[in-house]
């Protein structure tokens, strides 16, 4: 049974940083991972998502140059690293699995396969 897990959300002001990881367990072998985030009422949106070998990566607009995803293969747990946060980041942050790389099926939440139960990051002013 694949366990998607969350950690390092929580409260933080404008322009401070934040790590947030996603550890994975029972996850089988060559699927990418990505970050997602969500609002009450709004779609949930794809972040950043990184392949098994690390080899690409890719953002959305929104947070490019300030996010940065990463991934310990040998822990299989993967890392978004939130940097210059703003009030507009707050939300609910999912880490989600997927066995196809495609980054325009991507942005579809029904083409990822597995997910986390999510992590509130809030940024205050």
């Amino acid at each position: 049974q694949v366990q998607l897990v969350e950690s390092g959300g929580g409260l933080v002001q404008t322009g401070d940083s934040l790590k947030l990881s996603c550890a994975a367990s029972g996850l089988p072998s060559g699927y990418s991972m990505g970050w997602f985030r969500q609002n009450p009422g709004k779609e949930r949106e794809l972040v950043a998502a990184i392949t098994s070998r690390r080899d690409r990566t890719t953002y959305s607009d929104s947070v490019k140059g300030r996010f940065t995803i990463s991934r310990d293969g040998a822990k299989n747990t993967i890392y978004l690293q939130m940097n210059s946060l703003k009030l507009e980041d707050t939300a609910t942050y999912y880490c989600a699995a997927v066995r196809v790389w495609s980054p325009t099926l991507m942005q579809s939440t029904t083409h990822w396969d597995y997910w986390g139960q999510g992590t509130q990051v809030t940024v205050s002013s």
